[in-house]
Protein backbone atom coordinates (compact mmCIF):
# COMPACT_ATOMS: atom_id res chain seq x y z
CA UNK A 1 0.00 0.00 0.00
CA UNK A 2 2.93 2.17 0.60
CA UNK A 3 3.90 1.98 -2.69
CA UNK A 4 0.83 2.88 -4.18
CA UNK A 5 0.82 5.69 -2.21
CA UNK A 6 3.99 6.98 -3.33
CA UNK A 7 2.27 6.62 -6.57
CA UNK A 8 -0.26 8.99 -6.09
CA UNK A 9 2.45 11.54 -4.42
CA UNK A 10 4.74 11.07 -8.11
CA UNK A 11 1.26 11.56 -10.04
CA UNK A 12 0.28 14.91 -8.45
CA UNK A 13 3.91 16.01 -8.51
CA UNK A 14 3.90 15.84 -12.32
CA UNK A 15 0.54 17.88 -12.99
CA UNK A 16 1.18 20.87 -15.48
CA UNK A 17 -2.11 22.37 -14.56
CA UNK A 18 -5.66 22.14 -12.39
CA UNK A 19 -7.21 20.08 -15.54
CA UNK A 20 -5.07 17.56 -15.25
CA UNK A 21 -5.62 16.69 -11.75
CA UNK A 22 -8.21 14.12 -12.04
CA UNK A 23 -6.71 12.08 -14.76
CA UNK A 24 -3.31 12.13 -13.41
CA UNK A 25 -4.94 10.21 -10.31
CA UNK A 26 -7.09 8.02 -11.96
CA UNK A 27 -5.11 4.90 -12.21
CA UNK A 28 -4.02 5.28 -8.73
CA UNK A 29 -6.30 6.54 -6.38
CA UNK A 30 -9.03 4.43 -6.76
CA UNK A 31 -6.97 1.10 -6.09
CA UNK A 32 -5.29 2.52 -3.26
CA UNK A 33 -8.18 3.71 -1.17
CA UNK A 34 -10.65 0.63 -2.66
CA UNK A 35 -13.09 2.87 -4.03
CA UNK A 36 -15.65 2.50 -7.00
CA UNK A 37 -16.59 5.84 -6.39
CA UNK A 38 -14.26 9.37 -6.36
CA UNK A 39 -13.94 12.89 -7.26
CA UNK A 40 -12.47 16.13 -6.87
CA UNK A 41 -14.22 19.23 -6.47
CA UNK A 42 -12.49 22.71 -6.72
CA UNK A 43 -14.29 25.83 -6.07
CA UNK A 44 -13.57 29.07 -7.94
CA UNK A 45 -10.56 30.91 -6.88
CA UNK A 46 -13.09 34.30 -5.79
CA UNK A 47 -15.81 31.90 -4.33
CA UNK A 48 -14.62 29.31 -1.75
CA UNK A 49 -18.20 29.94 0.24
CA UNK A 50 -19.74 27.83 -2.57
CA UNK A 51 -17.77 24.63 -0.72
CA UNK A 52 -21.29 25.05 1.05
CA UNK A 53 -23.41 23.55 -1.49
CA UNK A 54 -21.25 21.46 -3.72
CA UNK A 55 -21.87 19.10 -6.84
CA UNK A 56 -19.37 16.34 -6.09
CA UNK A 57 -19.47 13.01 -8.54
CA UNK A 58 -20.95 10.39 -7.16
CA UNK A 59 -20.74 11.10 -3.39
CA UNK A 60 -23.37 12.50 -1.20
CA UNK A 61 -21.71 15.70 0.91
CA UNK A 62 -24.63 18.22 0.28
CA UNK A 63 -25.90 19.48 3.77
CA UNK A 64 -24.19 16.60 6.11
CA UNK A 65 -22.01 16.96 9.18
CA UNK A 66 -19.21 15.14 7.02
CA UNK A 67 -18.92 18.42 5.00
CA UNK A 68 -19.74 20.71 7.63
CA UNK A 69 -16.68 19.02 9.72
CA UNK A 70 -14.01 19.32 6.64
CA UNK A 71 -15.31 22.78 5.90
CA UNK A 72 -14.93 24.29 9.27
CA UNK A 73 -12.02 22.60 10.50
CA UNK A 74 -9.91 21.78 7.45
CA UNK A 75 -9.38 18.47 8.27
CA UNK A 76 -10.47 14.89 7.10
CA UNK A 77 -13.77 12.97 7.96
CA UNK A 78 -15.70 10.06 7.19
CA UNK A 79 -19.08 9.41 8.22
CA UNK A 80 -18.42 7.09 11.47
CA UNK A 81 -15.58 9.64 12.67
CA UNK A 82 -19.62 11.50 13.48
CA UNK A 83 -22.49 9.52 12.99
CA UNK A 84 -23.77 6.06 13.91
CA UNK A 85 -25.00 4.04 10.72
CA UNK A 86 -28.59 4.56 11.62
CA UNK A 87 -27.78 8.42 11.79
CA UNK A 88 -26.11 8.55 8.56
CA UNK A 89 -28.90 6.94 6.29
CA UNK A 90 -30.90 9.93 7.24
CA UNK A 91 -28.48 11.97 5.59
CA UNK A 92 -27.65 10.01 2.35
CA UNK A 93 -29.30 6.67 1.15
CA UNK A 94 -27.21 6.65 -1.96
CA UNK A 95 -23.88 5.33 -0.77
CA UNK A 96 -23.03 3.25 3.22
CA UNK A 97 -19.75 5.42 3.45
CA UNK A 98 -18.35 8.39 2.59
CA UNK A 99 -15.11 9.66 3.09
CA UNK A 100 -13.95 13.67 2.30
CA UNK A 101 -10.79 15.71 2.86
CA UNK A 102 -9.70 19.31 2.59
CA UNK A 103 -7.74 21.00 -0.22
CA UNK A 104 -5.62 23.71 1.36
CA UNK A 105 -4.69 27.16 -0.58
CA UNK A 106 -3.46 30.55 1.15
CA UNK A 107 -5.16 29.35 4.05
CA UNK A 108 -8.61 28.99 2.47
CA UNK A 109 -10.95 26.05 1.49
CA UNK A 110 -10.32 25.63 -2.27
CA UNK A 111 -11.82 22.32 -2.83
CA UNK A 112 -12.16 18.97 -1.60
CA UNK A 113 -10.76 14.76 -2.00
CA UNK A 114 -14.05 12.69 -1.91
CA UNK A 115 -14.83 9.03 -1.70
CA UNK A 116 -17.83 6.81 -1.33
CA UNK A 117 -18.39 2.91 -0.75
CA UNK A 118 -21.63 1.13 -1.70
CA UNK A 119 -23.56 -1.22 0.03
CA UNK A 120 -22.32 -3.63 2.06
CA UNK A 121 -18.48 -2.80 1.46
CA UNK A 122 -16.33 -1.97 4.25
CA UNK A 123 -16.33 1.21 6.23
CA UNK A 124 -13.63 3.36 6.24
CA UNK A 125 -10.63 3.74 9.10
CA UNK A 126 -7.69 5.95 10.52
CA UNK A 127 -5.38 3.98 8.49
CA UNK A 128 -7.93 5.26 5.66
CA UNK A 129 -7.89 8.86 7.14
CA UNK A 130 -4.04 9.22 7.98
CA UNK A 131 -3.73 8.31 3.46
CA UNK A 132 -6.24 10.83 2.82
CA UNK A 133 -4.30 13.63 5.06
CA UNK A 134 -1.26 12.45 3.36
CA UNK A 135 -2.95 12.72 0.06
CA UNK A 136 -4.30 16.48 0.68
CA UNK A 137 -1.13 17.46 1.86
CA UNK A 138 0.31 16.70 -1.60
CA UNK A 139 -2.72 18.39 -3.29
CA UNK A 140 -3.04 21.75 -1.75
CA UNK A 141 0.81 22.14 -2.00
CA UNK A 142 0.18 21.46 -5.91
CA UNK A 143 -2.27 23.48 -6.62
CA UNK A 144 -0.69 26.46 -4.08
CA UNK A 145 1.90 25.86 -6.90
CA UNK A 146 -0.06 25.88 -9.69
CA UNK A 147 -2.23 29.05 -8.77
CA UNK A 148 1.11 31.09 -8.29
CA UNK A 149 2.47 30.12 -11.91
CA UNK A 150 2.57 34.11 -13.73
CA UNK A 151 -0.29 34.30 -16.51
CA UNK A 152 0.13 36.19 -19.56
CA UNK A 153 -3.34 38.08 -18.47
CA UNK A 154 -3.07 38.79 -15.09
CA UNK A 155 -5.93 40.92 -12.87
CA UNK A 156 -4.88 44.76 -13.77
CA UNK A 157 -6.23 47.74 -15.02
CA UNK A 158 -6.03 46.05 -18.74
CA UNK A 159 -7.25 42.52 -18.14
CA UNK A 160 -9.47 42.49 -14.74
CA UNK A 161 -10.15 38.79 -14.59
CA UNK A 162 -8.58 35.93 -12.17
CA UNK A 163 -6.95 32.99 -13.49
CA UNK A 164 -9.80 30.76 -13.69
CA UNK A 165 -12.16 33.46 -15.17
CA UNK A 166 -9.44 33.34 -18.50
CA UNK A 167 -9.84 29.75 -17.98
CA UNK A 168 -13.71 30.12 -18.63
CA UNK A 169 -13.15 32.76 -20.80
CA UNK A 170 -10.54 30.27 -23.59
CA UNK A 171 -13.27 26.98 -23.17
CA UNK A 172 -16.24 29.81 -23.77
CA UNK A 173 -14.01 30.94 -27.22
CA UNK A 174 -13.97 27.37 -27.96
CA UNK A 175 -17.90 26.96 -28.18
CA UNK A 176 -17.86 25.19 -24.71
CA UNK A 177 -21.58 25.23 -23.04
CA UNK A 178 -21.60 26.05 -19.63
CA UNK A 179 -22.44 22.23 -18.29
CA UNK A 180 -19.13 21.10 -21.13
CA UNK A 181 -17.42 24.25 -19.34
CA UNK A 182 -18.42 23.09 -15.64
CA UNK A 183 -17.42 19.37 -16.70
CA UNK A 184 -13.89 20.16 -17.66
CA UNK A 185 -13.24 22.60 -14.83
CA UNK A 186 -14.81 20.21 -12.26
CA UNK A 187 -17.07 23.20 -10.95
CA UNK A 188 -21.02 23.38 -10.75
CA UNK A 189 -22.80 25.10 -13.32
CA UNK A 190 -23.76 27.21 -11.11
CA UNK A 191 -20.17 28.36 -10.92
CA UNK A 192 -19.92 28.82 -14.23
CA UNK A 193 -22.82 30.98 -14.65
CA UNK A 194 -21.81 33.46 -11.83
CA UNK A 195 -18.30 33.33 -13.16
CA UNK A 196 -20.06 34.44 -16.52
CA UNK A 197 -21.67 36.99 -14.62
CA UNK A 198 -18.67 38.24 -12.95
CA UNK A 199 -16.60 38.87 -15.78
CA UNK A 200 -19.23 39.96 -17.87
CA UNK A 201 -19.26 43.20 -15.22
CA UNK A 202 -15.89 43.37 -15.36
CA UNK A 203 -15.38 43.81 -18.77
CA UNK A 204 -18.44 45.88 -19.62
CA UNK A 205 -20.14 43.83 -21.96
CA UNK A 206 -23.13 41.86 -22.19
CA UNK A 207 -22.81 38.52 -24.95
CA UNK A 208 -20.30 36.24 -24.68
CA UNK A 209 -19.46 37.23 -28.28
CA UNK A 210 -18.65 41.08 -26.59
CA UNK A 211 -16.72 38.88 -24.07
CA UNK A 212 -14.23 36.87 -26.31
CA UNK A 213 -14.33 40.50 -28.59
CA UNK A 214 -12.81 41.94 -25.77
CA UNK A 215 -10.31 39.98 -24.54
CA UNK A 216 -8.76 39.59 -27.92
CA UNK A 217 -8.75 43.23 -28.31
CA UNK A 218 -6.65 43.13 -24.82
CA UNK A 219 -4.55 40.45 -26.28
CA UNK A 220 -3.75 42.65 -29.39
CA UNK A 221 -3.11 45.93 -27.62
CA UNK A 222 -0.43 43.77 -25.24
CA UNK A 223 1.10 42.17 -28.51
CA UNK A 224 1.20 45.86 -30.12
CA UNK A 225 2.65 46.95 -26.57
CA UNK A 226 5.55 44.34 -26.51
CA UNK A 227 6.23 45.00 -30.38
CA UNK A 228 4.76 41.79 -31.67
CA UNK A 229 2.16 42.96 -32.91
CA UNK A 230 2.93 41.82 -36.65
CA UNK A 231 4.23 39.20 -35.71
CA UNK A 232 1.73 35.48 -35.62
CA UNK A 233 -1.35 35.72 -34.06
CA UNK A 234 -2.16 32.93 -31.82
CA UNK A 235 -6.08 32.12 -31.59
CA UNK A 236 -6.24 31.81 -27.55
CA UNK A 237 -7.50 34.35 -25.65
CA UNK A 238 -3.42 33.84 -23.29
CA UNK A 239 -0.74 31.78 -23.42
Amino acid sequence: MANSLHAIFQAIANVQDEQELKQALMDTIGEHFGVPHWGIYLVDNESTTEIEIPEIPAVCLENNPVGRYVLERHAPAHEQLLLSPDDWKHFCTRHEHVMTGPIICDGHLVGTLNFARDQGSLAFNGNDLADLSAVCIHLSAKLATLRAKPKSFKSTVTCPLTPRELQIAELVAQGFTNPEIAAKLWISQNSVKQALKRMFRKLGVSTRAEMVARLQDILNYKKREQGTGNGEQKNQLCN
